[in-house]
């Protein structure tokens, strides 16, 4: 476990953050006023620590046992699954994808450190799966950071966790003032880590050494930065809220495909006709088949502007096709008579498809006051309350409960209004018991009770009555 002193030294180091933070949002100064003095001390705990007492950051350049080959063989992949399961401890995890280079959100290399066993990077596009490093690793923990993002990617490799530790959650539910890897590694571990390579094409190969050495440092820090977190929560009274938030993460899976998730094309909502929006369908389909078949980005072959340009233009030539917006380059011209035979489909669809769908997703409550204004009420008298929870417990609202949970409780809240209704319906939307704990009661009071709205100041030139 961790002694006092780096305990202290953390905190200090994310108090210094949260003040300068502060300091910067307030915006009290004028564009005249001098700068507000650089902060020297912070208090923790009622004691005054001076900032000059912390060490300056050390930057992480190399991992501590150099940088590991590349798994690549099944010769290397047993040596490695026998290596992990011989470890002790938990298992830091990591994965790099090529988002906007190749097709979907496959990982392109996965990174595992685990104490006894060593840091191990292995290329997934070299082999049908990873079972067998999944089977290593049953019943070991996983730290991920942000492990929504890697879950999935780590799924499509045959791999799961059957226990998880994810420091970004950790780190909110813990009140650090920013939640990203390098951010919480120098609060509380005064380390700085690099992350210029975070967006890169992680299918190159061979992979460069600069990126094999960041992405083994980025699971080398993975075991200490828990200790860290985990003294945090515990200070605080959170470790069980951490561990219903882990086992949900666990539990809830790989999400569903969405349905027509062609309707998110950018742009899409200035589509006022339903030829048109059929033709929005075909021109993202096409471009799906056509993205997959040759494992590309599908906004490199034609970005959403120039599906929505063709939806609305409806050429029927080339050259009018490739006078549109978004219709450049090598790919777009290549391409263009299965564009417009996607439009020549569009055309002669007999499934046009409806401009609404109709579904039970409350509207934006900006217009919810024209719409039920009791709804409206409902809405505007607990967000505050939250907010106040929210202080209380120095965990973002969000984090308490799911801003479409809340919205959708309010806009339709059960009948009766009792705690017991308001925890079954907050349950079957997915909140966890912690979260209900904190918010049911306050939901009762303001779902029964709720504040009338201000009047509407009047708008320029008008007098109130």
């Amino acid at each position: 476990m961790i002694n006092p002193e780096s305990t202290a030294h953390s905190r200090t180091r994310a108090k210094k953050s949260t003040d300068l933070n502060n300091i910067a949002a307030s915006g009290h100064a004028s564009t005249v006023d001098l700068a507000p003095p650089p902060l020297t001390s912070v208090v923790i705990d009622g004691v005054r620590v001076e900032l000059d007492d912390l060490p300056e950051l050390v930057e992480l350049t190399m991992p501590r046992d150099g940088i590991p080959e590349v798994v690549s063989t099944p010769a290397e992949l047993r040596r490695c699954a026998a290596a992990l399961a011989a470890g002790h401890g938990p298992a830091g995890v990591d994965t790099e994808r090529a988002s906007g280079f190749r097709y979907g959100q496959r990982a392109m290399l996965v990174q595992i450190r685990r104490e006894g066993a060593g840091t191990w990077l292995i290329d997934p596009e070299a082999f049908e799966n990873l079972g067998i490093i999944n089977d290593a690793l049953s019943g070991v923990e996983w730290i991920l950071h942000a492990a929504s993002q890697d879950l999935p990617c780590l799924a499509g490799v045959g791999m799961w966790p059957d226990k998880l530790f994810d420091t970004e959650l950790a780190a909110r539910l813990a009140g650090l003032p920013r939640v990203g890897l390098g951010a919480v590694v120098e609060s509380l571990l005064g380390y700085h880590l690099a992350k210029e390579h975070s967006a890169a094409d992680w299918s190159k190969r061979p992979l460069p050494e600069p990126w094999l050495r960041y992405a083994a440092l980025d699971v080398e820090v993975l075991a200490e930065l828990e200790e860290e977190l985990l003294a945090l929560l515990e200070a605080d009274g959170k470790l069980d809220y951490a561990a219903q938030e882990f086992q949900h993460l666990i539990d809830a899976g790989v999400p569903a495909p969405r349905v027509d998730p062609w309707r998110r094309t950018s742009g899409s909502h200035t589509i006022r006709n339903r030829v048109q929006l059929a033709a929005v369908r075909e021109l993202w389909q096409t471009r799906e088949k056509l993205a997959e078949l040759r494992d590309i980005a599908p906004t490199r072959l034609i970005p959403d502007t120039a599906i929505i340009a063709a939806a609305k233009g409806m050429p029927t030539t080339v050259p009018a096709l490739l006078g549109l917006p978004g219709f450049h380059g090598r790919a777009a011209k290549r391409d263009a008579p299965k564009w417009l035979h996607a439009l020549h489909m569009a055309k002669n669809s007999t499934d046009l498809p409806p401009l609404q769908v109709s579904n039970n997703t409350p509207p934006p409550p900006r217009v919810w006051a024209e719409r039920d204004l009791e709804a409206a009420e409902r809405y505007a008298t607990a967000r505050p309350r939250l907010a106040a929870i929210s202080d209380e417990l120095h965990i973002p609202a969000e984090n308490i409960l799911t801003p479409d949970f809340l919205r959708r409780i309010c806009w339709r809240p059960p009948s009766p209004i009792t705690e017991e209704t308001v925890t079954a319906a907050l349950t079957g939307l997915g909140a966890r018991r912690w979260q209900i704990e904190k918010t049911a009661p306050m939901l009762v009071q303001s779902l029964a009770n709720p504040d009338p709205l201000p009047p509407k100041e009047p708008r320029g030139g008008e007098t109130a009555a």
